[in-house]
């Protein structure tokens, strides 16, 4: 079976379901990486609530969609940037400053770029939003 990027299948199943104007979306497999993502795209207000289903055979996302997701894509390779080098990745993946987020992985757990800057930390940069 060939490895499968969760991130990008997350993305791609939020994307092709926000351009159908659908109200939910259901992602598989469900991963902690996926729902730490998720955490922070609903505390900036892209997605609603979202709910792990563990039927046993594959554990499935459900999602709650409110229409606000533009873009949104993973970052490969997963470069490794410092809090300080944030800036000019933010200017090469969204469209202007302010508007839309980074998330990065970083050693004290997957969190925003905004956050990293305030917290001084650096990570590896998996994905975009806005």
């Amino acid at each position: 079976m060939p490895a499968q990027d969760l991130l990008a299948n997350l993305f791609n199943t939020i994307m092709e379901n926000e351009k159908r104007n659908k109200r939910e979306c259901y992602v598989m497999p469900a991963s902690k990486l996926l729902m730490e993502t998720l955490r922070i795209m609903q505390k900036y207000g892209y997605i609603g609530e979202f709910e792990l289903i563990d039927d046993r055979i594959l554990p499935k996302l459900k999602i709650q969609l409110l229409g606000r997701i533009n873009k949104a894509g993973v970052i490969k390779p997963r470069f490794p940037v410092g809090w300080k080098e944030i800036g000019q990745w933010e200017r090469k993946y969204l469209p202007a400053v302010g508007v839309g987020i980074l998330i990065l992985s970083t050693d004290k757990g997957i969190m925003s770029h905004v956050e990293a800057q305030e917290k001084k930390i650096g990570g590896r940069l998996l994905g975009y939003v806005y």
